[in-house]
């Protein structure tokens, strides 16, 4: 799915944190906003630009740096489905661009880069491209589909679920 949004610095870092290395990063480089993974080699790689950059520790395939003033941030997953560029536009805000993966999608919706709303409405928008607008208008003359995405269970909390 091609990708073109406006995007919070620290949310594409929660994204890259969920899609890499969530399992083993230390809390202490989880909380801090100036951390980030970095990974080089043919399996998925992260890239980060910015004015000042200092290796931290290096645990796996990822090492965590210290990045201060990020210019940009180049992601490609593991399989290649996902080719993800973040660039600043003023601050920590910066433009997100590429091409992501159903699964890199879903990261990015827990991320909150982008919205529960926003991920089903480009998912029926893809469906609709693909099948040329009738699975989407049957969907919503029935009402199931906004239905059952948009209704949270009973026992639903602020935080997402990141269970699969």
């Amino acid at each position: 799915m091609e990708l073109d949004i406006t995007c919070n610095l620290e949310r594409f870092r929660r994204f890259l944190i969920g899609s890499t290395c969530r399992s083993f990063i230390p809390e202490s480089y989880l909380r801090d906003p100036e951390v980030f993974p970095e990974k080089q080699g043919d399996q998925g790689s992260i890239y980060v630009e910015a004015v000042d950059k200092v290796d931290l520790k290096k645990i796996r395939d990822i090492t965590f740096i210290n990045a201060r003033d990020v210019l940009g941030i180049i992601y490609t997953s593991k399989s290649g489905n996902t080719k993800l560029k973040w660039r600043e536009l003023r601050g920590r805000i910066g433009r997100l661009t590429g091409e992501a993966s159903t699964n890199s999608m879903v990261n990015l919706s827990m991320a909150r880069v982008i919205s529960p709303d926003e991920l089903e409405s480009l998912m029926s928008g893809e469906v609709s491209q693909g099948e040329g607008g009738a699975a989407e208008t049957a969907e919503e003359a029935k009402g199931e589909a906004p239905e059952a995405e948009t209704e949270p269970p009973a026992d639903a909390t602020s935080e997402p679920d990141v269970s699969v």
